[in-house]
């Protein structure tokens, strides 16, 4: 059926895979709540309104803020700012989600791309009249501040205030603040835009069919090992092919992160991240070193098993994601996804379940795969005045579905979290993970008890097995790849072979030697969109993995009251630290065994499966 641009509908725009595929209906979000289409009078009007609330806030504000924080009962009124702030920022925040939303459906789509471009510029623009707030605000003087947040009403805003403040020791001049937002659009921004566009288009041929990227990463799972190495070999050519545009990208954005952070004073290549995060690098340091401590009892050994159970001396890095011989390839429709995954969420708490099917009845999930769309998945939260979106590039498998429960987790976080408001919705990276890995956990035990025999339970396991050595190891690995390039980096310009050379020695450490790391595979790290959107963000992969992990535990040795103390982590959004949500659970990852308690449900899982043999 063919898509309509740019207005999605879910009664004409379903994408139907049907009686083709097997996978029934799939549905295509409707974001006709934030708006209805590009050139709905709604979006000029909402440009048009914040443009002048913008301009006029800067007008009354600017030069104030100490002032105001100063003055004699002054943090009512440094709360009015505040909330006049929040709700500017409400509007360009729905603007700014709509345009990225119809950008990540169809990248290739040149209405969209032009749109996207044109929304960033002028939310860019109109923000600029707000930047001298913060700056502002992070020049009072403690002691007036502490005064000030005395007042209820300032101190409601106080958690954003305090995680403001953690960049006042890195802050520049004004003017050069001003110059870094402004250019963002020409800069950081654009070469992201150039590699999205870029991947959408890139056409990977697989036994002589075109396919797409998410599609050829798709046939690194297939059971038979033929289909596995020709996707492969396909993904290679491809990106040796586009290796000079992906080298130059990479080697471009680490040496503006250098420049920025030289600028900044920080003292680390990672700190930016962590100051976001809302974590301390010792914190994450110590996790990292559990992790890869970890690496032999770990990943090491599973693949040491997983070639002995496929017939191997070792195996090819297609070989990495295959599936056990007895496990179930047939598809899995969408209609019972769904249900297997509110399912488990109604066996923790019917209230998660509620909120989740929201995202099913409303519309509020794309899930067919094409090309032009973003590859992987994500939940946006957009803006707490609407709701967030899922996107899933839903193939059938059972990965999807544990894929589909990650990201529905994420969407109830952001669902309770929004009665935080814009600014303090926002949960850390690090923190942001919690709720899709324990949505997948819930979910993963649901299947695993239903599971019919010895065989498909072992298929289960050693997948679960997979997708969490992909989260913790891989993404430490990740981490520890982006660390040597941006060290690398500050000694010059990297050629693609030094990234390959980086590339394969990390990823040879953390998989151990019963990986083989052929030819081609020194390009694989061209497509990992990560590295260029958000530098060093994959190590929250594996601090949300092994924290649910630890969370797990706690929930079932003692399940009662867990779901409502676990819905007040949830609804906390930013407003609290990793110490203060874990507290309630008995849990520290400040704590170096923190890390070991979260791995060892990892090797509980391979001892299992040892066990079966």
């Amino acid at each position: 059926m063919p898509r309509t641009y740019p207005r999605f509908h879910p009664d004409d725009a379903a994408l139907r895979a049907d009686e083709a595929t097997g996978l029934g209906a799939l549905p295509v979000w409707d974001l006709a709540d934030l708006y209805s289409a590009p050139g709905a009078p709604e979006v000029k009007a909402d440009i048009a309104l914040a443009a002048a609330a913008a301009a006029d806030f800067n007008k009354r504000y600017k030069g104030q803020v100490a002032v105001i924080a100063g003055a004699p009962g002054g943090g009512a009124a440094f709360a009015r700012a505040i909330a006049a702030y929040e709700e500017i920022e409400d509007r360009l925040g729905r603007l700014i989600s709509y345009a990225g939303l119809l950008y990540a459906q169809d990248n290739i789509n040149p209405a969209h791309a032009k749109f996207y471009g044109d929304i960033q510029e002028r939310v860019t623009a109109i923000s600029t009249d707000l930047l001298f707030f913060t700056l502002e605000i992070n020049r009072v003087e403690d002691a007036a501040l502490n005064a000030a947040l005395k007042d209820p009403a300032l101190a409601h805003y106080g958690p954003w205030l305090r995680d403001l403040r953690a960049m006042r020791p890195y802050q520049l001049p004004d003017e050069l603040e001003t110059l870094l937002h402004e250019k963002s659009v020409t800069g950081h921004a654009a070469w992201n835009r150039l590699f999205d566009e870029t991947m959408a288009r890139l056409s990977f041929d697989v036994d002589g069919k075109p396919l797409a990227l998410e599609a050829a990463l798709h046939r690194l799972s297939e059971k038979d090992r033929a289909k596995r190495e020709a996707a492969a070999h396909a993904l290679a050519k491809t990106f040796k092919a586009n290796l000079p545009l992906f080298t130059l990208v990479t080697n471009t954005l680490a040496k503006d992160k250098e420049i920025e952070d030289r600028m900044r004073g920080f003292e680390d290549i990672a700190q930016s991240r962590h100051i976001a995060n809302r974590v301390e690098p010792e914190v994450v340091a110590a996790l990292a070193g559990a992790v890869q401590r970890a690496y032999p009892d770990l990943s090491h050994r599973y693949y040491a098993m997983k070639a002995k159970w496929l017939g191997l001396e070792r195996l090819e890095y297609w070989d990495r994601n295959a599936p056990l011989p007895q496990s179930d390839d047939a598809l899995i429709p969408w209609t019972h996804a769904r249900d297997t995954v509110l399912d488990a969420y109604r066996g923790f708490a019917p209230e998660m379940a509620e909120i989740a099917n929201r995202f099913f009845e409303k519309s509020w999930i794309d899930a067919p795969a094409h090309p032009g769309k973003t590859s992987g998945a994500f939940a946006h939260p957009t803006v707490p005045s609407a709701h967030p979106y899922v996107l899933v590039n839903y193939q059938g498998k059972t990965r999807d579905v544990m894929t589909l429960a990650h990201e529905l987790g994420h969407g109830v976080h952001q669902v309770l979290a929004a009665k935080q408001g814009p600014l303090m919705a926002d949960t850390p990276l690090t923190l942001a993970e919690t709720a899709s890995v324990f949505g997948e956990m819930l979910t993963f035990r649901k299947l695993l008890a239903n599971a019919p025999d010895k065989a498909r339970r072992k298929a289960m396991l050693a997948s679960k097995v997979e997708d969490m050595l992909n989260t913790v190891v891989r993404q430490t690995a990740f981490y520890t790849f982006e660390r040597r390039i941006h060290t690398a980096r500050r000694d010059g310009e990297l050629t693609a072979d030094d990234i390959g050379r980086i590339w394969l020695d990390v990823q040879g450490e953390s998989l151990g030697p019963a990986v083989h790391l052929g030819e081609g595979y020194e390009t694989f790290w061209c497509y990992i969109s990560h590295f260029i959107h958000a530098p060093f963000y994959v190590y929250a992969y594996a601090f949300g993995d092994c924290l649910v992990n630890s969370l797990y535990a706690v929930y079932e040795n003692a399940q009662e009251g867990f779901a409502g103390r676990y819905f007040e982590m949830l609804s906390a959004g930013g407003t609290l630290r990793h110490k203060e949500l874990l507290a309630p659970f008995g849990l520290d990852a400040s704590d170096p065994a923190f890390w070991d308690k979260g791995l060892s449900m990892i090797r509980g899982f391979m001892d299992e499966l040892e066990a079966m043999e």
